[in-house]
């Protein structure tokens, strides 16, 4: 079985994003399929 999971957040009036994840479930252990990298990057918004 594949899926996707897919967080985001929104903030009004200025926008949101969302992230994708594939992941594949084979034999009841998952394995996520992105590849992309998790790094946390912390935006900071001073007029919010």
């Amino acid at each position: 079985m594949t899926f996707t999971i897919e967080p985001g957040i929104y903030v009004p009036g200025l926008g949101g994003v969302r992230i994708e994840d594939d992941v594949v479930v084979d034999g009841g252990k998952g394995r996520r399929l992105t590849k992309a990298e998790r790094e946390l990057i912390v935006l900071v918004f001073p007029f919010l």
